[in-house]
């Protein structure tokens, strides 16, 4: 698919050397960057928290590039190139991500929605989303860096509903996305019919890895069951508890960014490390 990006800005990040850049694709704001030579790629939902504090949902962000770094030098390798997809959510369309970041598959075919929405299932656009990320912003982003993305070396990560949506991403493209990074998965926008709809959707397991955490406080307080019954049911399925797969509990960590920046960087080595 041609690419219509449009580099829109570049700026400075604290800790991190080069420059970030800003691109507009259709209206999708992606903020990336990456060193010379990188032989990983690392896909970000949530994008204003990825980079820019003055874009970020809290005034923080995960430091993604930052501890990447730190990951990529225990390791002896190149740090990954990193791209923070924008969710749509703006004044005019204020129920934007979650109309991106809803996995629609599972809720089509029967998976119980278990809060209160202000738009119906028509509107949600994740496979469109997913598609854009996949099919244009992945492949003209990475030609600049003159990496190859593939499975081999290509993660996806999210947090909340962006948990949710790596899940589903790397179900629904297990061709691009070997590695899933999901902190904090938002299973409670449902029940175990999405947990199921998911984990069982996720790559046969041998050739990928999953990535599943949690804190204890906030949202992530009410995550404990359904996490559970995901690590369970991920188990079952053939994941291999500590060789391709993870899962994690934090104490004393929430549902936001600076929380999450505490420990990215243990599923980031866990994606990395062979």
């Amino acid at each position: 698919m041609a690419s219509d990006m449009e580099i829109v800005q570049r700026f400075q990040v604290r800790g991190l050397p080069g420059q970030v850049s800003r691109a507009s694709f259709g209206g999708r704001i992606v903020d990336f960057w990456g060193p010379e030579n990188p032989t990983h790629i690392l896909v970000a939902h949530d994008g204003q928290n990825i980079f820019d504090k003055k874009s970020s949902s809290r005034r923080s962000t995960w430091k993604l590039a930052q501890n990447s770094i730190r990951v990529a030098q225990k390791l002896g390798i190149n740090p990954p190139l990193i791209m923070g997809v924008f969710h749509s959510r703006s004044a005019t369309d204020p129920d934007g991500r979650y109309k991106d970041l809803t996995p629609l598959k599972p809720f089509l075919n029967g998976a119980t929605i278990a809060v209160e929405t202000t738009f119906g299932l028509n509107e949600v656009r994740s496979d469109i989303y997913l598609s854009h990320i996949s099919d244009e912003i992945l492949p003209a982003i990475s030609s600049l860096f003159k990496i190859k993305n593939d499975a081999s070396n290509t993660a996806m990560l999210g947090s909340s509903m962006g948990g949710l949506m790596a899940l589903y991403g790397v179900g629904e493209r297990p061709d691009l996305y070997g590695t899933c990074l999901s902190f904090s998965p938002h299973w409670i926008v449902s029940d175990n019919s999405l947990v199921d709809f998911l984990i069982d959707g996720l790559p046969n397991p041998g050739k990928h890895k999953l990535w599943m955490s949690r804190g204890t406080k906030g949202h992530d307080a009410n995550y404990g069951a359904l996490q559970e019954y995901a690590d369970h049911r991920a188990q079952k399925n053939g994941w291999n508890l500590g060789h391709d797969f993870s899962t994690r509990i934090y104490p004393r960590t929430g549902h936001n960014e600076r929380s999450w920046q505490k420990y990215v960087a243990d599923g980031i080595e866990f994606w990395l490390k062979n």
